[in-house]
């Protein structure tokens, strides 16, 4: 353990990068950019591309939320700035 400020800001800065790359390609890319590719397989009776935009998308996203909690912490008892 070890206090060493870049070095816990670069793992907070690599870890949102993940975080908004996986945002991105969830909300833009299976909404928008691959809806018609992903059109072609269907759940529940609707279309994927339809049901990432819809409802798929807000599952990744709270999935995200938690997954995020988790690596932080990981990254704060880390570099020894974690809350008691």
């Amino acid at each position: 353990m070890q206090h060493d400020a870049q070095g816990y800001w670069r793992a907070t800065l690599g870890l949102l990068t993940k975080v908004l790359i996986i945002w991105f390609l969830v909300s833009f890319g299976a909404g928008i950019l691959f809806a018609p590719l992903l059109n072609t397989i269907h759940l529940g009776g609707y279309p994927l591309g339809f049901w990432f935009a819809q409802q798929g998308s807000i599952y990744v996203f709270v999935a995200l939320i938690f997954w995020y909690a988790k690596k932080i912490s990981k990254i704060d008892r880390e570099f020894d700035v974690h809350e008691d």
